[in-house]
């Protein structure tokens, strides 16, 4: 798939440590989206080694639609923050079926004018029958900037019962002849059980040589709920060297509340031997990530992330704490501010503080940070 120019609040600091964290910001919840509500939110990102960034979002809402406004700023020569990049999407109900939603990515010149460099345009339509059909278009802008279309995706949801779904994904990809080819296929079948589990299976197929769509990835979900826990389970199997699927990564999750206003969550991660043995084709635990969120009955919200990793020098030594992340989230009458701090352990052995982030909003909303494993199935 073509990479799209995309960055969230926390770009620096997850360009550096995303091999190491799978999530390492906080997210946020919002209100519901039928309720309108308009709500800004500043984000001061300094991460070590990288130039310091400050992202101003906006978002105002209507029985309509909405309007999202992200600008990004970057540290000038000068001391000064310029603008760097602009995005803007504007969502529209249609009618009581379809939604429209247009997104825009603007650059910058050597004059600091703004530039169109992207439009990604998507319908999603909900069916009848209860399913769902979803077209995404992406257009980028060549040297002339003309926009040409890039990629195209185009999503089937059918409910086949009320406890087994089947989603069906084709991406086409421009062939530079004006023309789309059909690239990937993503097949997911979604189980509910009355159990409160969830078993989901995704499958993505690519052409082979002769126009034949193989399978290049299978990913095997389950997600079960009792009460006050959660577990995931998720294995991932690739064709081996004789076109047969073996697993080659496996990821155990549990989240549970283990004292009021107290959550835990821990996600283990199971790879191939990091010696490279060929003859050892078992998975080994290779990393653990440990996160802890305390809600205050003042309503402040602290959470801890913690990712312990093989030493690939001494893989025999075991697990150890190689990063090491805190977020506060203090609401306000005015709204929320927000500090996140990460640190990382150096060749020496020693943390470092390798980001500081602070974040100001007005949405009175924004103040419940998710550390549960995603779902899979949405």
């Amino acid at each position: 798939m073509i990479a799209v120019i995309r960055f969230a609040s926390l770009t620096a600091a997850i360009l550096l440590f995303c091999t190491l964290i799978p999530s390492l910001g906080a997210q946020t919840s919002e209100a519901p989206a039928a309720e309108p509500q308009s709500w800004t939110k500043t984000t001061e990102s300094r991460p070590a080694n990288l130039n310091p960034t400050r992202t101003t979002e906006s978002h105002q809402g209507s029985s309509k639609g909405s309007v999202d406004k992200q600008s990004v700023e970057r540290l000038g020569a000068d001391g000064h923050y310029e603008p760097y990049y602009d995005t803007e999407k504007e969502s529209v109900q249609v009618n009581g079926t379809t939604v429209r939603t247009i997104e825009r990515t603007f650059a910058r010149d050597a004059s600091g004018q703004r530039i169109l460099t992207q439009v990604t345009e998507e319908e999603k339509q909900t069916l009848p029958s209860g399913g769902e059909k979803l077209v995404r278009t992406t257009s980028n802008a060549d040297l002339d900037r003309h926009l040409q279309i890039a990629q195209r995706e185009v999503t089937n949801t059918k409910k086949i019962s009320p406890e087994l779904q089947e989603k069906n994904t084709t991406v086409f990809l421009s062939n530079g002849q004006g023309g789309m080819a059909a690239s990937v296929q993503i097949q997911q079948r979604e189980k509910r059980s009355a159990d409160h589990t969830v078993d989901v299976q995704t499958s993505t197929l690519r052409p082979d040589g002769s126009g034949n769509w193989q399978v290049h990835e299978r990913k095997e979900s389950t997600i079960k709920e009792d009460g006050k826990e959660r577990t995931t389970e998720e294995q991932v199997l690739r064709p081996d060297v004789e076109g047969k699927l073996a697993p080659v990564s496996r990821t155990v999750g549990k989240e549970s509340e283990t004292a009021p206003g107290e959550k835990k969550s821990t996600i283990e991660t199971y790879s191939p031997d990091a010696s490279g043995s060929a003859q050892d084709t078992n998975l080994h635990l290779s990393q653990r990530v440990t996160t802890v969120k305390r809600t205050g009955s003042d309503g402040k919200q602290a959470t801890e992330k913690r990712v312990e990793q093989l030493n690939r020098v001494d893989p025999g030594a075991g697990l150890q704490v190689t990063t090491k992340a805190r977020d506060t989230v203090q609401p306000g009458a005015s709204g929320t501010q927000t500090t996140s701090t990460v640190e990382a352990r150096d060749v020496g052995g020693n943390f470092t503080v390798v980001s500081f982030d602070t974040q100001k909003s007005d949405n009175i909303h924004a103040v419940d940070v998710a550390i549960a494993p995603q779902n899979p199935a949405k």
